[in-house]
């Protein structure tokens, strides 16, 4: 298992798909041991001059009022933790987890967070070992952080909870024997840095992320397969009608819809047809996968910029010696983020789903009814289309944006809440959704294409053919479907049509 280096404040959004996506044991960079001890130190030197400083020895939230003696600091630390253990419904995925605690990492390391090096480096020592904290999926707004999630995390240290260990959930005691640890005890502010931070909801929203991007560039190859399928002119991608209207997406997207396209036999075949426009699904793909890329890649900056933030409070300035509480934890950002990429996302689903429609309808693809010989005996993809139409009705409930919702907590003190845990969690059941309406266009795209045979596409979209095909072969007749479209939809999740649109760099590829 290879190593990845953690260099706090300086990942990139290549490193947080990696991390993800890989199994990979976590390092944190030696340089930054000078910083994380500074930090410590100065909130050890509040101490020893007995100041009074939120969230080292005060209450929290609408207690910050509250003086909390030097020995019950630690008492004060663990407490929270565990009160704020709170979440409920299923845990987070392995990946997920791996991720987040990476992001913490990268933001206690920083030397703004007054904790000791030793409980950084218990968190990557459990996660090295294969040792999950089970973090439920549930219960934070978003504000102040994710504070029932991280408090979850928190919690492993400590020997309380549950932990994931090969797949099984085990007590956090039994875990911590595994890994040869013994339970953390928390010093001044410790409990509050671990809790404090965006991480959880910025780690799933990078989820959201590279699941969309692996879905655009799958629909790009579907509406290119459905342009020949459906005998579609590519007179609509000519660069000249983008750029008279400016929008970068768009030109890129049209540039590949005619590289992808180039030399088809299927093209030529109908070039002094009597058609004048195709509907829009077809002939206005440019405008919104264009738009969707546009969107893709701002979102995705703000995401990488959340990466690698200091988010917790209040933040230690070791320089000046001040301890000042500000609202770095407050995840709009995140939030704004999550429900773009799902509007985007909606969209890119919206109108493959009509090209679906579209090529099963003989009075407009000119194709056998619902893709089939013998229709009629045989229902073909019929039903297939109603699948994607109810994911594409699913989603426009999902891209209703959780970031305009807030509840007030902790007794109006957090009376501004972003949501943002949720905006990324209904990001990426969205994009599981839209994986599903992509592997039907493509199981029904590349049928049409076969259905006019001897006439072939283009060399890229038959080697895209070739790739659908070793998972789901040509519907001769009807047969069980949702092993086919369970398969292509894997394909889609997992990038494997990402190589054919090199000529579009998406943000974390």
């Amino acid at each position: 298992m290879k190593t990845f280096l953690i260099k706090p404040g300086q990942l990139s959004l290549q490193d947080c798909r990696h991390i993800y996506e890989n199994p990979v044991k976590l390092s944190l960079d030696v340089e930054s041991h000078d910083k994380i001890n500074l930090s410590a130190q100065t909130v050890q030197e509040v101490l020893d001059n007995k100041r009074t400083v939120y969230g080292i020895n005060t209450g929290f939230g609408l207690l910050a009022s509250k003086s909390i003696p030097d020995d019950k600091l630690q008492l004060l630390q663990e407490s929270l933790v565990l009160s704020h253990a709170a979440g409920i419904g299923a845990p987070l995925d392995n990946n997920t987890v791996r991720l987040l605690v990476a992001l913490k990492v990268s933001s206690l390391s920083q030397g703004f967070s007054g904790i000791r090096l030793v409980i950084i480096e218990r968190l990557l020592h459990l996660i090295n070992q294969d040792i999950y904290p089970c973090i439920p999926e549930k219960g934070s707004v978003g504000a102040s952080g994710d504070l029932a999630p991280l408090a979850h995390m928190s919690c492993l240290l400590l020997g309380v909870g549950q932990a994931i260990v090969d797949g099984k959930n085990i007590p956090a005691a039994e875990a911590l024997k595994v890994a040869g640890l013994k339970p953390s005890t928390l010093a001044a502010k410790e409990g509050l840095a671990l809790l404090n931070g965006t991480q959880v909801s910025t780690a799933i929203a990078l989820r959201g992320l590279f699941q969309t991007e692996n879905c655009f560039s799958a629909a790009m190859v579907a509406g290119c397969l459905s342009v020949d399928a459906a005998l579609g002119s590519i007179a609509p991608f000519d660069q000249r009608i983008h750029q008279a209207r400016g929008h970068r997406g768009q030109q890129l997207t049209a540039t590949t819809y005619l590289e992808f396209l180039k030399d088809s036999e299927l093209l030529n075949s109908h070039s002094d047809c009597q058609k004048v426009q195709d509907p829009y699904s077809l002939r206005c793909q440019p405008q919104v996968m264009g738009a969707a890329l546009d969107q893709i890649q701002f979102q995705a900056s703000i995401l990488l910029i959340e990466s690698n933030a200091v988010s917790d409070n209040p933040l230690v300035f070791t320089a000046e010696g001040d301890i000042i509480s500000g609202g770095n934890f407050h995840a709009e950002p995140v939030a704004m983020a999550a429900d773009c990429l799902a509007i985007s996302a909606a969209e890119i689903g919206a109108i493959s789903e009509r090209r679906v429609a579209l090529l099963l309808d003989s009075h407009l693809s000119q194709l056998p009814p619902f893709l089939v010989k013998d229709s009629g005996i045989n229902s073909g993809f019929m039903i297939a289309q109603v699948t994607a139409a109810a994911l594409a009705s699913e989603n426009k409930t999902l891209a209703h944006p959780a970031s305009v919702d807030s509840l007030p907590t902790s007794a109006n003190q957090e009376d501004h809440v972003s949501m943002a845990t949720f905006a990324a969690r209904k990001l990426v059941e969205l994009t599981d959704n839209l994986a599903g309406i992509v592997a039907v266009e493509l199981l029904s795209a590349a049928q049409g294409i076969e259905l006019r045979a001897p006439l072939m596409s283009s060399p890229a979209a038959q080697n895209a053919i070739k790739l659908i095909r070793t998972k789901a072969e040509f519907y001769e007749k009807d047969r069980y479907m949702a092993s086919d479209i369970e398969n292509i939809k894997d394909m889609v999740l997992t990038g494997q049509f990402n190589p054919f649109i090199q000529s579009i760099v998406l943000p974390s590829l």
